[in-house]
């Protein structure tokens, strides 16, 4: 019936003042709040709560209203005061009975709550409010009442007014310090040596000050004293466990009670399969003399009786040892399970882990150290699982491009090194087929047929390269001219820089596939060490793909590979007098360097494909 009142009038509030669209209704709230005429009421909505939304980030308004009048809360002096979730009554009369309704707006929700204010008269002949709180204090102690009103203290404090409680027994007023009652907190009664007569009606009544106004709220607590009981023994040991012991050791467990002050003495005693344990020293098993001390808070004593057990056997296993109290007080009694220690696996499955993280860890540095090795060798070893790869109508394995020599500079070393070196160890060594412009370019033949059909035909890109391999070579004269003004510019000069030019095209050619098309893998060969500088200065194409594949860097090899110089002659060294120069004769055919090409050429196998797939790979 009051759901249905509820509804109804929630529905006329809505119909009359139009505020209830696309609000979401929590009802009426669970707690009501109860005042009597004169006092201060304070009426609080939960809805701002993160249960609702984030009052933190999302800005709110809050109004409140009468669900009878329809009509809106606002502040009066003396009468009523609206701050936020928060509505004071200043002066309760019965008038203001009834039910209010909060509405919580955001940018883009809205809820609705009612809350319920009940008036009720005082009765009379009796102090305090009729509706009261019930408490219980026990008898022979001292004990605390605590006043209801915390919630009125701490929206005081969130305010930051100053309130005071006083309390009253039955229309009298209870002094502080005083030899039975002490005031203590903010909301508690202290009661020294509770008995009979301090049962009654206790009311506490909060003063404070607010808009103006000193109001007090008060609230009457309906206590009962509870005959004392006293506590009965408690048994802290054992505590129904298992407890796990090693055979052939010794071992002992106490039976630990505490005995209240008041009450018959005990003793604890130790049960053995369903029989009394012996005190007798020369028993396997027997019990100690009884022990006990004195115990503070609360007030008592411990007592004690040890369980001893010269030597555990394979019998004393999975039995309950139980020790029981005889006194005047019923108590459940207590035991223990004995069990056997389970083997000690912790070193041997540490040593099996230890020794499995290690053989990983072993295994990851052999690999990362050998990786190049083992790839090479699992290639030649199961080359059947790998392609033939010349059924892809490729010409050849590798493009060599590097620039040309100059007449005084290290390029003289790179051409020996594409020249002489690189085909004794790629073709001769190991098999490859290479392009190099310098040696199988045909006579006559286009610069730029000729690097698109070679590179078109090749399955990979080498780039032999050096800091000065992409620097610009300025010609103060200008360019190479017929005219009579430039006569001085050599035949020389006109060479280096055609040899320029058909480098850039090699190199713009290989990046285009590789980078824009992805049709064809480049090879970086860096054969001298750069600087941070000369790195810079490298196109950012050539830049882009030493960052992202990394590049073959025959300088990191020149220092170990010392010892191996005179492994590899070309016959112009033998006619030098022997001498090794840097790049043509400084590594042995199965050195790290030349490992690393060989990893970045393409795999030789001997899988052969069919018809089809043939067709399909020459496409």
């Amino acid at each position: 019936e009051t759901f249905t009142s509820l509804l109804r009038s929630t529905f006329c509030f809505c119909k009359l003042t139009g505020f209830c669209d696309n609000c979401t209704n929590y009802h009426l709230q669970f707690e009501w709040v109860f005042s009597v005429p004169g006092h201060v009421a304070m009426l609080n909505s939960t809805l701002v709560s993160r249960r609702y939304f984030d009052y933190t980030t999302v800005p709110y308004n809050i109004t409140w209203y009468n669900l009878k009048t329809g009509q809106e809360m606002i502040n009066q002096t003396d009468k009523v005061f609206v701050l936020r979730e928060t509505m004071w009554f200043l002066n309760v009369t019965l008038e203001d009975n009834g039910e209010y309704v909060t509405i919580l707006r955001t940018p883009s929700r809205c809820f609705m709550q009612s809350t319920k204010l009940v008036v009720e008269p005082p009765i009379p002949g009796e102090c305090g409010k009729p509706q009261k709180a019930y408490q219980e204090l026990q008898a022979g102690v001292a004990h605390l009442l605590n006043c209801p009103l915390m919630d009125y203290i701490q929206k005081l404090k969130s305010y930051d007014i100053s309130s005071t409680i006083t309390w009253s027994k039955d229309c009298t007023h209870i002094s502080d310090e005083t030899e039975k009652y002490q005031y203590r907190d903010s909301t508690k009664l202290n009661i020294d040596g509770v008995d009979s007569h301090h049962s009654g009606l206790y009311t506490c009544v909060l003063t404070f000050t607010l808009d103006g106004v000193v109001g007090s709220v008060s609230e009457t607590i309906n206590a009962t004293v509870k005959d004392r009981e006293y506590p009965v023994p408690q048994i802290f040991e054992p505590a129904n466990e298992t407890i796990k012991a090693k055979e052939g050791s010794r071992f002992t467990k106490k039976c630990l009670v505490f005995v209240p002050t008041v009450g018959q003495s005990l003793d604890p005693i130790w049960f053995v399969r369903d029989l009394k344990a012996s005190n007798k020293t020369s028993e396997r098993i027997y019990v100690s003399e009884k022990m006990s001390r004195k115990h503070d808070a609360p007030a008592g004593f411990l007592v004690e009786r040890l369980l001893i057990f010269s030597k555990v056997t394979a019998e004393d296993f999975n039995l309950n040892y139980t020790c029981l109290v005889m006194s005047s007080r019923v108590q459940p009694p207590a035991y223990f399970t004995l069990i056997p220690v389970e083997p000690d696996l912790i070193l041997p499955v540490g040593c099996v882990f230890g020794s499995l993280i290690l053989v990983f860890i072993m295994s990851v540095t052999i690999f990362y150290t050998f990786r190049i090795s083992i790839v090479l060798w699992f290639r030649e070893t199961f080359s059947i699982l790998y392609t033939d790869k010349d059924l892809d109508g490729k010409l050849y394995d590798a493009y060599v491009a590097y620039s040309q020599p100059q007449p005084v500079g290290f390029e003289e070393e790179v051409e020996k090194f594409a020249l002489h070196t690189l085909p004794q160890v790629l073709e001769e060594t190991w098999g490859y087929k290479l392009f190099i412009e310098g040696r199988d370019g045909l006579p006559g033949q286009s610069k730029v047929d000729s690097v698109e059909e070679n590179i078109q035909a090749s399955r990979c890109f080498i780039l032999l390269y050096t800091a000065s391999t992409f620097i610009c070579r300025q010609q103060t004269n200008g360019t190479c001219s017929n005219s009579s003004d430039k006569t001085r510019k050599t035949q020389s000069t006109c060479d280096r820089e055609c040899s320029e030019s058909m480098h850039h095209l090699e190199c713009v050619a290989a990046m285009h596939r590789s980078l824009l098309e992805g049709s064809l893998k480049v090879v970086l060969v860096e054969l001298e060490e750069l600087s941070s500088d000369q790195l810079a200065l490298l196109p950012e194409s050539v830049q882009h793909l030493r960052k992202k594949q990394g590049a073959v860097c025959l300088w990191k090899n020149v220092a170990a590979s010392k010892r191996w110089r005179k492994c590899l002659r070309t016959e112009e060294d033998e006619e030098d007098g022997g001498k090794d120069s840097y790049l043509s004769a400084s590594f042995c055919p199965s050195s790290r360097f030349w490992k690393e090409v060989r990893y970045q050429m393409p795999v030789k196998g001997r899988r052969r494909v069919g018809s089809r797939e043939t067709v399909l790979l020459n496409k």
